[in-house]
């Protein structure tokens, strides 16, 4: 006979969980998509020029903030990879942290539309959209695993 709490991980890893262990495998992916975008940004802002004009503290603080939301995205991806049954319900720790992912993601959508650069954003117009696109995905993904939401 098989008990009650086998049972229940069974069926969570065998029922709607492969479908949403998908989605956080993809989400990993997206995020580590928006990691390597990373590279090529400071490039299109022109942040050696800008950051020249202010001071070395500035631009030290600058610097380190960016690499440490590097290192976020490195270690969300990795997670979102590595342990997707989890993020996707499997277990309190993972919806905790889906909740985290979707609370992180979520207010990029308004601060994508209402502070960056309305001109910047015209002329990157495909890059605008698809990263809103990104960011919409990754928290309808992260809140659907915070709230069980079956797929």
């Amino acid at each position: 006979m098989i008990s009650v709490s086998t049972e229940i991980t069974d069926r969570l890893h065998g029922g709607f969980l492969p479908h949403a262990a998908l989605f956080i495998r993809l989400a990993g992916l997206v995020q580590f998509a928006i990691l390597v975008a990373n590279f090529v940004v400071p490039g299109k802002l022109r942040c050696r020029e800008n950051l020249a004009r202010v001071t070395p503290m500035i631009r030290c603080v600058f610097v380190v903030h960016w690499l440490y939301i590097l290192l976020i995205l490195a270690i969300f991806s990795a997670a979102c990879l590595c342990f997707a049954p989890d993020l996707a319900g499997g277990s309190l720790l993972g919806r905790f942290l889906s909740v985290a992912m979707a609370l992180f993601w979520l207010p990029r959508i308004p601060i994508q539309l209402f502070a960056y650069d309305r001109e910047l954003r015209r002329e990157n117009r495909l890059g605008d959209v698809a990263i809103l696109l990104a960011f919409a995905f990754l928290v309808a993904v992260f809140g659907a695993a915070a709230l069980k939401v079956s797929t």
